[in-house]
């Protein structure tokens, strides 16, 4: 079983903002492969493609709350940490560009901090998506990342929430090592 969990805020006032981008790779995974969301037993929204032991994850606790869901889901299905991939929002990458990694620390964001607290590892996969647009301050990033992109950054935005989907799909069928090498900018 592999679980995405896409990182956000829920509600209208936080849905075109970026640190949304989590939930909108999510989306997009769900749009290909033609999967609704349900409410889950806890905190979150769900989607489960059943032939691949797939599921999509949408936290509803907050961002800084995501783990207590996380916990949850994996509680729920029986999950070790290896099989959780989180997709996040990175204000330190550049626009556009995707970070796959099979572990590592909560690069100060705090949904991806709340994770690590929550279940007690930092033993899971996750892909960083690049949200700092060129010339912008990213800093303070709390209020960086709670603003719409510009205009004239959506392509690129939809070109990485593509990517992202297509990244997903090759995690599911071709595997962590082969997803890094080809996606990792």
């Amino acid at each position: 079983m592999i679980a995405f969990v896409g990182l956000g805020n829920i509600g209208d006032a936080y849905a075109d903002t970026k640190h949304n981008a989590g939930f909108w790779s999510i989306d997009q995974f769900a749009v290909r492969n033609n999967l609704a969301f349900n409410p889950g037993k806890g905190d979150y929204v769900f989607s489960q493609i059943k032939s691949s032991q797939v599921l999509l994850i949408k936290p509803t606790t907050g961002m800084n709350n995501s783990g207590i869901a996380v916990k949850d889901v994996m509680d729920q299905w029986e999950l070790i940490p290896s099989e959780v991939v989180v997709v996040l929002d990175d204000v330190d990458l550049p626009l556009g560009s995707i970070r796959i990694r099979p572990k590592g620390g909560d690069g100060c964001h705090r949904g991806l901090e709340n994770i690590i607290y929550q279940i007690r590892t930092n033993k899971f996969s996750r892909i960083r998506l690049g949200i700092a647009e060129p010339s912008k301050e990213t800093r303070p990033s709390e209020e960086y990342v709670l603003k719409p992109f510009d205009k004239d950054s959506g392509e690129k935005v939809e070109e990485m929430i593509q990517r992202c989907a297509d990244a997903m799909q090759d995690l599911v069928i071709k595997g962590l090592d082969y997803t890094m090498n080809r996606f990792n900018t």
